[in-house]
């Protein structure tokens, strides 16, 4: 970025502001630059909705898991009375963090000075500490983060104005009402790291141009180009949808479903939620990727998948499950090594952004989406 970060700032969104036959790929310094980061770190993920992935794996009271919203702490945890909280993962004492991955835990208790916490946050515990007058634990807890469900799907933010998934996604949501996304059963997640930014990760799922190619040695043979559609571009949001084909029965609605009819037995719509949950969605099975920068060059995955619920109760389909999920991982590996090429070639000093497809419409319209947040304009 230049020194005159306003200027680079306007050069950037009038140059995303073009129309689709016109666009660009971004430049790279929006993929480098730390200072750019940082911008997208206060203006994009930390006042957008954040998907923390799926609320059936957190099923049990005392189920936990730590993650991050802009670099912010986060504890996410069943309570007694069956809800998700959301709280911040620094103690109150001398601000250590409090608990790490994923886990089950009748309290939260410090690691440094055993002060404890109730699932709710409230203080139930500090030893040691009757000797400061200033001290009352009726007034200390953890602060709250701002949580929602939608279709099964967690999501927080820092933002205590911004509207409820709900409210952004409700379009979406009466597309694809009866799939009946927020009854999927999650069977597999992993976490991992790959180097590059994220918003490579997110503009290569948000694309099927790079099918026939990237994936080569897997789906891509069955993939014809003059059949792609272009993304459907919401605010906040696109998705585009393809038709398969029988070859995988998880791609195919399962026999007892009733819900879906005609070709919508066999789409599969791809998602992106922007900024940070990816979305494949069959009639039979899901898979997905949430993600976390933690800088530039460098971003914290969350993939996980499973099946709708008809497949989830048919003892047929675990084998079926896990040559797809064996599939979708060959995938995700083939994406890892495209996208981490990408980085790696935008760091060259001769890198120069080409010309987008009318098949990277979603990036394009991305692009916008975030140009537009960073540069403080919500248009």
């Amino acid at each position: 970025m230049t020194h005159d970060t306003s200027l680079a700032l306007a050069e950037l969104r009038s140059q995303v502001s073009t129309s689709l036959d016109r666009a660009q790929a971004l430049p790279p310094w929006v993929y480098t630059d730390p200072q750019y980061f940082d911008l997208e770190q206060d203006k994009v993920f930390g006042a957008a909705w954040i998907c923390a992935g799926r609320a059936d794996a957190l099923a049990h009271t005392g189920d936990f898991l730590a993650t991050t919203v802009a670099g912010e702490p986060v504890i996410i945890v069943r309570t007694d009375d069956g809800e998700l909280n959301a709280l911040s993962n620094v103690c109150r004492h001398r601000m250590s963090t409090l608990l790490q991955g994923r886990g089950n835990v009748r309290r939260i208790v410090c690691p440094y000075h055993a002060w404890t916490y109730d699932l709710d946050g409230s203080l139930r515990a500090a030893p040691a500490m009757d000797a400061n007058a200033t001290f009352c634990a009726d007034a200390i807890r953890l602060p709250a983060i701002r949580c929602e469900l939608w279709e099964g799907w967690i999501f927080l933010t820092l933002d205590r104005d911004a509207p409820p998934p709900s409210e952004t996604f409700a379009d979406l949501a009466t597309s694809i009402q009866d799939y009946a996304m927020g009854g999927y059963v999650e069977t597999f997640r992993e976490e991992m790291i790959w180097e590059g930014n994220w918003k490579l990760v997110a503009e290569n799922f948000m694309e099927s141009y790079h099918l026939p190619v990237c994936h080569r040695g897997t789906v891509g043979g069955s993939v014809a180009l003059r059949t792609l559609e272009e993304s459907m571009l919401r605010d906040g949001y696109n998705y585009h949808c393809l038709v398969r084909d029988a070859d995988n029965p998880l791609t195919t609605a399962h026999p007892n479903n009733t819900r879906l009819q005609g070709d919508a037995r066999r789409t599969t719509w791809v998602i992106a939620l922007y900024p940070s949950l990816m979305i494949t969605l069959s009639p039979g099975y899901f898979w997905y990727l949430c993600f976390a920068p933690e800088g530039p060059s460098r971003v914290r995955l969350l993939f996980g998948g499973g099946m709708a619920p008809e497949f989830a109760s048919d003892p047929d389909s675990q084998d079926i499950l896990e040559q797809a999920r064996a599939l979708t991982a060959a995938v995700l590996a083939e994406d890892r090594l495209c996208v981490e090429r990408v980085y790696q070639g935008l760091q060259s000093r001769l890198a120069e952004p080409g010309p987008l497809s009318h098949l990277e419409s979603g990036n394009h319209h991305f692009a916008q989406w975030v140009v537009n947040r960073v540069s403080g304009s919500q248009g």
